[in-house]
């Protein structure tokens, strides 16, 4: 009876710190048998309204730049990096994180960290402060108590955000290295998350963008 009830009382704590999970930005780290289009991720995630959550898949360097979505607005070619593949929420617009606040229709994230998918602010950052930005194409979303169901059914590690991370250079092994720092305490998913929607790269990436920048 001692073991039932301490047993219960764990999972008591676990679903409650779940809970507390979702009501502060957090950094997901996809679990190692997550399959999908999550596979492999890293997100900064944080809530919004309603009890929603939306958030930027961190690792997903496309091979495209602004330049290429947008050839006709110069200021575009002054951005070094490649835009990231942010998730499947609209797709076809730009959002910008920054690391102080832009000074106009914005978010915060959490930190200095602010995101925008303003049009005129996203082009304000890439024509002033083009190198200082990283540049995402779509968002993940939650609809209320997805993101908590998710975190019960183990698809996702969960640790503090870093302000640094979003603006990483070379983003190949963040989830690996995030992975062997965070396993010690994650259990092995035993089910599948179906992928939400098709990975963008290439042809099919630039078809999803309109002719000007950002759409948002």
């Amino acid at each position: 009876m001692k073991k039932i009830l301490l047993a219960g009382l764990m999972l008591a704590a676990a679903c409650a710190a779940r809970a507390e999970d979702v009501q502060r930005p957090v950094l997901l780290v996809a679990a190692p048998d997550l399959q999908g289009l999550y596979s492999r991720t890293t997100l900064l995630v944080v809530p919004a309204a309603g009890g929603q959550h939306l958030g930027f898949i961190l690792n997903r360097a496309t091979d495209v730049k602004l330049a290429t979505l947008f050839p006709y607005h110069a200021p575009s070619a002054k951005v070094a990096d490649p835009v990231y593949f942010g998730g499947p929420e609209m797709i076809e617009s730009i959002f910008a994180i920054v690391r102080r606040d832009p000074g106009g229709p914005a978010l915060r994230l959490f930190g200095e960290l602010y995101v925008t998918g303003n049009a005129a602010e996203v082009d304000r950052i890439i024509e002033q402060t083009p190198n200082e930005a990283r540049y995402f194409a779509g968002f993940v979303g939650w609809r209320p108590g997805e993101l908590a169901k998710e975190l019960e059914a183990g698809y996702w590690l969960v640790t503090e955000p870093d302000e640094k991370l979003p603006f990483r250079k070379e983003t190949g092994e963040m989830w690996e290295e995030l992975v062997e720092r965070l396993q010690p305490r994650a259990p092995m998913l035993q089910t599948r998350l179906e992928a939400r929607g098709p990975r963008l790269r290439g042809g099919d990436f630039l078809q999803a963008f309109p002719s000007s920048a950002a759409a948002l």
